[in-house]
């Protein structure tokens, strides 16, 4: 390359000189203006210093006259973008560009002065041609080789899906492997006879005699749950020595938990048994299942009267422990725990929220969690709801029963709607007509029944032609849930005793049993609204007294006396019985019922509360109160 000169400027112009190949035997020099410095001053002290960088080339002219744009503005930190090198850009006069500005994005700028240039061989520029003649495009084939000489080196036959292996198992990474193992097999007798692998060693429950009384005692149970009660259970589970659960088989331990878990009344000592049981299982190594997870989040979120936040935050605990430490995902009967306690509690977002996480994760809705949503709307005082939730169940295919019907009604009534509820009674009184005497359901049998109305909703879900079959053969007739529905609304909250009387006479019509639950909202009723001017007079207050007696000797099933119940009866007789007639009420219970120690301590505190509220005994001498306390809670 002939390199003639370069100016003085502060841009200078490289002149070159080289012989083009082209077609054309004539060479033509070409002025190729490269930007040589690009200033970037730097404020060090009082120092300046400069530095140049090459750019690369910003355009081709083909005219002295053009010269790129003046240098950024001095005393300030200029960085010019970089633009992209070229390393040759010669090309012959034959096929030369129409358009100087090919190589840049910037137009070339013109300068009006003049500036000195040493004498130089003047370069004319070129007419532009009345017919450009474009290059045609050339394809540059670039070999294999060539392309995978861009990466310095290549691990040996290692494809993409091994390195993808090495990042989804982490196994697969070069970790040094372990010293050993070294096996031994052991002889000793408390080795040789661990829990199998398949949990279900037959020796377990027969070679020991604790564990096989305990199996009789389940295997009894389950046959006839009325025979054996749950205390008996728990005392065989507790002779057992630690740790209780190795010495059972996994049948025998299933077993015991569902025995547990099924009693009919879900309360505080329940709750603790077995949640005794499930801390037991977990120290002696034993996964729980999905149904005791189930189990445990129920009696967390139902063993008390009244559900509060409380509950809700130690069924979530559950849930989350049941997830995250159990790696066990929840079900769909998981999430209408969780639903229903949320809802109970008052907790409308967070139900919500449940709600919307069992739609994503695509979880069937069944019967229980149907009723459950009409229950929620009924929370929130939606009548619509109530409805459009009760039309979503029948159009889902699902059985209407007895149980339905009750969660229609006490939601008509919690939303203000006594016609709507009084409505749903009056239908559910014309059907099942035919049948003489209504069976007596217990909590064993409602439980079958529910088994039994979800096959049917399954079965009718694949043939519609059977479900007018099926509903026919459902119960929806006014059971004991009704009337306690019904008497604690018009009895408790309205005082209507009109149409409790009316109702009382319709359990009997029904062949309907009295209950224990009957005789609470009676007296809870009198203790509200009686009086010596009220309809709820002591006649009758003394009637439903007598009658309670009589079923409490002739041993009504469901009926005893509790806390609640005692409490009860004191208030409403406290509005017409003296001092002497409360002590004799509170007597004839006492002789009745089966209370622990610390709830027979709780009903004195009670009794001795009341009898100061209703009879002050004000303006009385010390040595009076003295002799009341020798001669007990009777006044001298």
């Amino acid at each position: 390359m002939n390199i003639p000169r370069i100016d003085g400027s502060r841009y200078g112009a490289v002149l070159v000189s080289q012989p083009l190949q082209a077609a054309s035997s004539t060479n033509t020099p070409r002025a190729i203006r490269v930007p040589v410095q690009v200033y970037v001053r730097l404020h060090h002290g009082d120092d300046i210093f400069a530095r140049s960088a090459a750019t690369g080339l910003r355009s081709i002219s083909t005219s002295r006259h053009q010269r790129p744009t003046p240098p950024p503005p001095p005393h300030r930190l200029h960085t010019a973008p970089l633009a992209r090198l070229f390393c040759s850009a010669v090309a012959s006069a034959g096929a030369r560009l129409p358009n100087p500005n090919y190589f840049t994005s910037h137009p070339l700028y013109r300068r009006s002065w003049n500036h000195s240039v040493a004498a130089a061989e003047p370069i004319e520029d070129p007419k532009p041609s009345q017919n450009p003649v474009f290059p045609e495009a050339r394809v540059v084939a670039q070999d294999k080789d060539e392309i995978l000489n861009i990466v310095d080196y290549y691990d040996e036959d290692v494809a993409v899906d091994e390195y993808l292996k090495f990042y989804k198992d982490p196994y697969l990474r070069n970790y040094a492997p372990a010293n050993g193992p070294h096996v031994t097999v052991s002889d000793r007798l408390e080795d040789v006879e661990l829990q199998t692998v398949d949990g279900d060693p037959g020796f377990v429950d027969r070679d020991f005699e604790p564990a096989w009384h305990l199996w009789q005692a389940l295997a009894a149970r389950r046959r006839r749950p009325a025979h054996v009660p749950i205390d008996a259970v728990w005392e065989l589970y507790q002779a057992l020595p630690e740790p209780r659960p190795a010495h059972m088989s996994t049948r025998a331990r299933c077993l015991l938990m569902s025995t547990l878990a099924s009693g009919e009344k879900k309360d505080q000592r329940s709750m603790l048994r077995y949640f005794a049981v499930v801390a037991d299982v977990k120290n002696a190594g034993f996964a729980l299942t999905s149904f005791q997870w189930n189990w445990a989040l129920s009696f967390a979120s139902r063993y008390v009267a009244v559900t509060t936040e409380v509950e809700v935050e130690a069924a979530l605990k559950l849930w989350r422990t049941m997830e995250k430490e159990a790696n066990i995902k929840g079900t769909e009967v998981t999430f209408n725990i969780l639903f229903d306690c949320a809802s109970k509690a008052g907790k409308f977002t967070l139900a919500e929220m449940i709600y919307q996480e069992m739609t994503h994760r695509r979880h069937a809705f069944n019967r229980f969690h149907h009723v459950s949503l009409i229950h929620y709307f009924g929370l929130k005082l939606d009548s619509g709801g109530v409805r459009a939730a009760y039309k979503e169940m029948i159009d889902a295919g699902e059985m209407i029963d007895t149980v339905t019907c009750n969660c229609l009604i006490a939601s008509f009534i919690r939303c203000g709607e006594e016609h709507s509820a009084e409505y749903v009674y009056a239908r559910m009184k014309t059907f099942n007509k035919d049948a003489p005497v209504l069976p007596h359901i217990d909590y064993t049998m409602a439980k079958a029944i529910n088994k039994v109305l979800q096959i049917f909703a399954r079965v009718s879900k694949k043939d519609p032609s059977l479900r007018a079959q099926f509903q026919r053969s459902v119960l929806l007739s006014p059971d004991l849930h009704t009337y306690r529905i019904l008497i604690n609304h018009y009895g408790i909250n309205l005082g209507d005793i009109s149409k409790v009387v009316r109702f009382l006479d319709e359990m009997k019509a029904y062949m309907v049993q009295l209950n224990g639950v009957i005789f609470l909202a009676l007296f809870k009723s009198f203790a509200v609204h009686g009086g010596p001017a009220s309809d709820w007079s002591a006649t009758r207050l003394n009637s439903v007294w007598n009658a309670f007696l009589n079923a409490i000797d002739t041993g009504a099933e469901g009926l005893y006396i509790s806390t609640w119940m005692a409490m009860a009866a004191l208030e409403a007789h406290s509005h017409y019985a003296n001092r002497d007639q409360i002590v004799d009420i509170y007597d004839a219970m006492r002789d009745r019922w089966s209370l622990d120690e610390m709830s027979i301590q709780y009903m004195l505190h009670f009794l001795q509360t009341l009898l100061d509220r209703r009879y002050p005994q004000a303006h009385k001498p010390s040595w009076a109160g003295e002799a009341a306390a020798q001669k007990g809670l009777r006044e001298p």
